[in-house]
């Protein structure tokens, strides 16, 4: 599908007119162009940079509802979100999987047991389910030997789910594109076409896979704008006013040897008592998140946010505050990353007080949906093309799967069971042709993560990798999950994914001297950029 001749196959058939041009290579573009390919729209998606390199590779790797948006009285938003967490635990099975949390109650966070009690139960009917429990201090102590005792009270138990972010936006994707979609990464949208009156109708589209690339006009009957946190900057092409309010949330990696975690822990900062969480993830301990704007001048001077030592330093605390026996310090942490979450401005006083909700706006022939989450983007993605069918004269879309059913399990000596349904997850019914290209061996982990070295070759070769940092940060996540971003695997790393991607000698030694550079830069324990 997106082989080595693919992109420029793509760019040579891009002259034609479209009926839809989606800017945006997140979840919710994704979304977008799932269901319009569906729909049998003439559709096409680009993306200035990689797929889900922006929020949609860097959120909290949760879908659910947000236990502090219900905190907060965001009712509407949290009703919808674990409505939207069953539907993906249902169609998106082994991608999206259930996530026990505890959220134990101190008596320093100043909440009676019976209000943490009844939000628990609230959470749950918003689903309309019933998997809340109560823990009593002794079961909970029980359970987690290394929680801190002191001032412990009582504990619920909630469930939510986890993800892997950048993999569902690939399959997403890859199987809107087998419904006919096109989607390229490495084309940015510098430009918006406008007639005489000032209506959009199309894009001006550059190359960034190369320098100097080519750029082309491309003409469509409506362009959506889902471009996450840069939605104002494709709004001013029209001069429309900024509403955005760009937030930044960051997080922690740990190895799970420091850090064992099998469930999810909910807890409260003890410095401002903001919702936070510790998960399982990838065969690590994931912990989030901080919540804060995110100065225009960081935008201008880097390419990619990043966690500053304030935030490490924010996150770590509260860790040590909840696990003291751990003994956890800076020098534990695997890794950090951050992401910005697209908020729609209300002039609330602080960033943990903004709405999540989304918003949808048609001006000038410009469809833009902004705000929301993850968990929401299938909402997001439907009202928004139900609004673009009433503008082109069509009728609304009928509701369909957006996963493809998973297939059986291919019979592999070489698989055991338990990795064979965690890849089937990821790759859905391309499973076979992943572990048919798969060289002897590589279908081993790599240990001591959930990963097997064949999803290295699949990705090099099938799945738009343009540079390095494609492959390991977000196709497969080793540059999050393991010790100095996975450097002492890259001349293993080189075996396999070289030959695939058609690199020389002097490319890969550029694209990995670019990777370190990256790493050490945005996704150390604590980033370059932040000293």
């Amino acid at each position: 599908m997106w082989n080595s001749s693919w992109r420029e196959k793509t760019w040579s058939e891009l002259d034609q007119s479209w009926d839809i041009i989606i800017i945006g290579g997140g979840i919710t573009g994704a979304g977008l162009l799932r269901l319009a390919s569906s729909a049998g729209y003439k559709t096409l998606l680009v993306e200035g940079k990689d797929f889900s390199s922006g929020t949609s590779s860097r959120s909290s790797k949760l879908v659910h509802g947000g236990f502090r948006y219900l905190y907060n009285k965001q009712y509407e938003v949290t009703r919808e979100s674990v409505r939207e967490r069953e539907w993906l635990l249902n169609e998106a099975e082994e991608l999206v999987n259930p996530l026990p949390f505890l959220l134990a109650n101190y008596e320093q966070y100043h909440v009676k047991n019976i209000e943490l009690w009844l939000g628990v139960v609230i959470y749950d009917l918003f689903a309309s389910k019933w998997k809340h429990k109560r823990y009593s201090r002794e079961k909970i102590l029980r359970d987690y030997p290394k929680l801190n005792p002191d001032g412990l009270m009582m504990g619920c138990r909630y469930e939510d789910a986890n993800v892997d972010d950048s993999r569902l936006v690939v399959r997403v994707l890859r199987e809107a594109v087998r419904e006919g979609g096109t989607a390229l990464n490495y084309a940015r949208a510098i430009d918006l076409l406008q007639d005489n009156s000032g209506k959009v109708h199309g894009i001006l589209l550059k190359d960034t896979s190369v320098q100097n690339g080519r750029e082309i006009e491309l003409k469509c009957r409506i362009v959506i704008n889902a471009s996450g946190p840069w939605t104002d900057e494709v709004r001013d092409h029209i001069g429309a006013p900024n509403r955005l309010r760009k937030l930044r949330g960051s997080h922690l990696v740990f190895p799970y040897e420091k850090f064992p975690m099998d469930t999810a822990l909910t807890l409260f900062h003890p410095k401002d008592k903001r919702a936070m969480f510790v998960i399982p993830w990838e065969g690590t301990t994931l912990v989030g998140t901080t919540d804060i704007d995110h100065p225009a001048e960081f935008e201008q001077q880097y390419s990619e946010p990043f966690a500053t030592r304030e935030e490490v330093g924010y996150l770590l605390d509260a860790v040590k505050m909840m696990f003291p026996d751990l003994r956890l310090e800076l020098d534990d942490i695997l890794s950090s990353f951050s992401g910005l979450r697209p908020v729609v401005r209300s002039g609330a006083a602080t960033p943990s007080k903004e709405s999540r909700a989304h918003a949808i706006w048609l001006e000038k022939g410009l469809l833009t949906v902004t705000g929301g989450k993850l968990t929401t983007f299938r909402i997001m993605a439907e009202q928004t093309m139900n609004t673009a069918a009433a503008y082109l004269g069509r009728a609304p879309l009928e509701r369909k799967r957006f996963f493809n059913k998973l297939p059986d399990l291919p019979a592999c000596d070489e698989l055991d069971p338990q990795t064979g349904v965690y890849l089937l997850g990821r790759y859905g019914i391309e499973i076979r042709n992943l572990i048919e290209t798969a060289r002897p061996g590589e279908l081993q982990k790599i240990s001591p993560l959930p990963n097997v070295w064949a999803e290295l070759r699949w990705a090099a070769r099938e799945e738009a990798v343009h540079h390095l940092d494609d492959l390991l940060l977000r196709r497969v996540r080793l540059g999050l999950l393991l010790p100095e971003g996975g450097t002492e695997l890259l001349p293993t790393i080189r075996s396999i994914v070289q030959p695939e991607l058609g690199w020389c000698d002097e490319r890969w030694e550029e694209e990995e001297r670019r990777y370190r550079q990256i790493w050490k830069m945005y996704y150390a324990p604590v980033p370059d950029a932040s000293c």
